[in-house]
């Protein structure tokens, strides 16, 4: 694709606009760039891209899309957003970044994973075990590196790593990965996409381009994937850590089984993983889906996986202090999420939660509580929205608190010897913090200032 002497719009200077802009300025295009931020607000991302030649159009919603070729938006600005229904109708393509880097990139080493919940943690893992076997890797995407940022320099020999969110794939027409990765998918984003219909058909053009000389990994344990075999063209490699597979990854008196119908063999015990809990293990599984995929042997993926911390933000302890442990789930931005994260914290657990609004209903939280947590500590835009569920299915040790700080110190302060404090929002982070990353960071800060 050709961009040079093209005008382009990009919407929003978050990690996406920023990558957008140095890969554009570096193919040759004519750069207008729009968010609705003041200069103020943006003076310490301005600085990295000060020195490209562009135009500016900052806190402004009134857009102006004559002479633009092509705009680049960021994945947070919704398909029914006036200036994306505008550019349609003007006939301007609208992309996302990892559309873009797919026309752009030299290689045909892509593998994307994608999921309500498990992209992160699959993401890095899977870039370890692509280090550990020797190639040149690029882990891009929601982890902190736009892949546009990346593509200029890279060789066709490299292999790219994308986490896809759903926001990035709607806006994706060609784009095709080698190989792809579906972690589980529960409701989420409703607020953005409308419906969950619409969220699954984001979801699946992660493969809808694939054919039979590509892979596509699923958990078999999501009856909505394993029932998607009849829409897939690629070849399928199943994971399950409930079912014995006839072909797949799955798990048997602890330990992970491979078999392709000739050859069933052992991998590993799941009591060497570092990482704690079943959807662990699930992401775990899909990671060698994608290893075997690209022909990586079994001892380099033993190793990375015995070696493999986790992530920050996703079940992470932080601290221990008079036998009380805290842990950081600020990813848990939905419901599945933070179930997982009850289902592998040791109880009992005081869990602090809520946060934005994204159109969830939260009796499923309440329900899943069993008889782990023992109190529940909520702040946010949802807090109200919780308190109700949690009362209408009788459960009442509820606190309420306004800042991270207070239900830090809140939980602490009623948290006996042995309990859990974990922070599971169950909600995304945008009604107090600019990411769940920033959420994290303080609730880690406010723990550790316990310990002095």
């Amino acid at each position: 694709m050709d961009l040079y002497g093209k005008k382009v719009l990009v919407l929003g200077l978050g990690i996406t606009g920023v990558s957008a802009v140095k890969s554009l300025n570096l193919l040759g295009a004519k750069i207008v760039v729009n968010d609705n931020k003041s200069k103020d607000k943006l003076q310490e991302t301005l600085k990295s891209i000060e020195d490209i030649p562009m135009e500016l159009q900052l806190n402004n919603n009134d857009i102006d899309l004559n002479g633009i070729d092509l705009v680049i938006k960021s994945p947070g600005i919704p398909p029914n957003s006036n200036i994306i229904k505008k550019a349609i109708e003007k006939d301007v393509e609208v992309l996302t970044d990892i559309e873009l880097a797919y026309r752009i990139l030299p290689t045909d080493n892509i593998i994307a994973i994608t999921g309500t919940n498990g992209k992160t943690t699959s993401t890095i893992l899977t870039g370890e075990i692509l280090r550990e076997a020797g190639f040149t890797t690029h882990v891009v995407g929601n982890v902190g590196t736009g892949i546009l940022e990346k593509i200029v320099d890279a060789n066709e020999s490299d292999v790219f790593v994308v986490e896809a969110s759903s926001f990035q794939l709607e806006h994706t027409s060609i784009f095709k990965p080698k190989i792809a990765l579906i972690t589980n998918v529960t409701p989420d984003h409703l607020d953005w996409h409308g419906s969950f219909e619409n969220y699954l058909k984001s979801k699946f053009k992660i493969f809808s381009n694939q054919d039979s000389r590509d892979y596509l990994v699923l958990n078999y344990d999501d009856k909505i994937l394993r029932d998607l075999e009849s829409k897939v063209k690629s070849n399928i490699i199943y994971f399950s850590v409930k079912e014995k597979l006839n072909k797949g990854i799955y798990v048997d008196n602890d330990y992970i089984i491979v078999d392709d119908q000739i050859n069933r063999k052992k991998l590993m015990s799941i009591k060497e993983l570092k990482i704690l809990g079943r959807h662990n293990l699930e992401n775990a599984l899909g990671c060698i889906g994608i290893a075997l995929a690209m022909g990586i042997h079994d001892d380099i993926i033993v190793k990375t996986l015995k070696n493999f911390n986790g992530v920050e933000h996703r079940i992470e302890f932080v601290a221990k202090k008079r036998n009380i442990s805290f842990y950081n789930d600020s990813k848990g931005t939905n419901i599945d999420a933070s179930l997982k994260a009850i289902e592998s914290v040791n109880p009992p657990i005081i869990l602090i939660g809520g946060g934005y609004d994204k159109g969830l209903d939260f009796d499923d939280l309440i329900k899943g509580f069993d008889t782990k947590v023992k109190a529940l500590v909520i702040l946010g835009q949802t807090k109200e929205k919780i308190k109700n569920a949690a009362l209408k299915n009788g459960y009442t040790s509820i606190y309420e608190v306004n800042t991270i700080k207070d239900a830090v110190d809140l939980s602490y302060e009623i948290a006996d010897e042995g309990d859990s404090v974990l922070l599971s929002p169950a909600c995304a982070s945008w009604d107090m913090y600019n990411s769940f990353e920033e959420r994290g960071k303080d609730f880690k800060k406010c723990v550790l200032r316990l310990l002095e």
